[in-house]
């Protein structure tokens, strides 16, 4: 009997190896990379498990912001051509809906229930009253999209041009730079309770980009936040809303310097899922570095093949990241471990914006 009784747990052991072994293999089947090409019309799908591009998405125009849905039903795209927010249906990789937005949009993220979009609105440049002088509107703002009735059901005013917000971990707070004209120079803080301004940051420059870390009951413990004028970027800390430090990137020879133009010279930054390290972009620099948690000691730098690193995102298990080159019109892979670029991926033209998802 004990015999038995040993064989048979014995069995369902093995058993439970391996459906365990299925589910994770079923889940790395579905995860892709969505990478958005600003000058082109096409996003490109890769697959992390070959790096190369498997799917791609037509029709789009000047695509800036991109989030998915938690469950990866459906894709988002801010659409700065048509001032739109794109819905694409994840499993036939359709256009199913565009929600009018209120201004030109720039980056958009994604409440962690998926029940609200957070839209970045930059200046708008039609306001022709001195005509032929073109001037900008004097303000920009957040839209707030319902997901459920897919539909614009506020704006969030602010003085300054958005161009890029983070949804806090917890979801209760959108992080906004006030960064693009009006001289605002802000850093706002939304509540997502109410979609009212709870507080400023005076900023000089405005955060664009940021990164978000958490404390381990969830809530928001640090801003990392770039800025046009430097190759580094401050530290912000949400509790005692302060600039605690302010970090500038290695200087490297005049010889290997990437004329990076405009918005910035650092323009990509965010934090592993497993909280444990930065990593930064460096237009300027051609190169990610890599920062400990909570620390901030530099730990590596990935010295890229392409050039123009102007976004990344990382996969879930913090081993990977990639990194969107948009001079060169690839994405090269890096191992976060040994901060090594272990591939290029060929995309479209000027990649922008990517995330990782859960394809369905």
């Amino acid at each position: 009997m004990r015999n038995k009784q040993m064989l048979r747990g014995a069995l369902t052991a093995l058993a439970g190896i391996v459906l365990c072994t299925v589910s994770y293999s079923a889940m790395a089947a579905q995860l892709r990379v969505i990478q958005t090409n600003f000058a082109g019309d096409t996003i490109d799908i890769i697959d992390p498990a070959v790096n190369k591009v498997v799917a791609k998405i037509e029709g789009m125009e000047a695509t800036h912001g991109i989030t998915v849905a938690p469950d990866g039903s459906r894709i988002y795209i801010s659409e700065e051509g048509h001032d739109t927010l794109t819905v694409i249906d994840g499993k036939t990789l359709k256009v199913t809906k565009t929600i009018a937005l209120s201004g030109n949009p720039n980056l958009i993220d994604i409440t962690p229930d998926g029940r609200y979009i957070y839209v970045a609105l930059a200046l708008a440049y039609d306001d022709l009253s001195e005509f032929p002088r073109v001037k900008a509107n004097p303000t920009g703002g957040v839209d707030v999209i319902d997901t459920q009735s897919l539909t614009n059901i506020k704006t969030i005013a602010m003085k300054g041009g958005v161009h890029d917000l983070n949804v806090t971990p917890d979801g209760k707070y959108v992080i906004v730079g006030n960064a693009r004209g009006g001289k605002a120079n802000v850093m706002s803080v939304v509540d997502t309770k109410t979609n009212e301004v709870a507080w400023t940051l005076p900023m000089n420059p405005a955060p664009s980009p940021m990164a978000v870390s958490k404390n381990p009951d969830g809530s928001t413990k640090s801003v990392f936040a770039q800025n046009g004028s430097d190759n580094g970027f401050q530290v912000v800390d949400f509790a005692t809303r302060r600039i605690t430090d302010t970090i500038k990137l290695p200087n490297i020879t005049d010889q290997a310097q990437n004329p990076y133009g405009p918005p910035s010279a650092s323009h990509g930054i965010m934090v592993t899922p497993d909280q444990k390290t930065l990593l930064v972009n460096s237009r300027f620099n051609s190169a990610v570095y890599s920062y400990s948690l909570p620390d901030l000691k530099p730990i590596g730098v990935a010295t890229l093949g392409g050039k123009g690193a102007g976004w990344l995102t990382i996969t879930p298990d913090s081993k990977t990241a990639y990194i969107a080159n948009e001079h060169t019109n690839d994405v090269s892979v890096i191992d976060i471990a040994t901060m090594k670029e272990t591939a290029r991926v060929p995309v479209g033209f000027a990649p922008a914006r990517n995330i990782v998802w859960m394809a369905p």
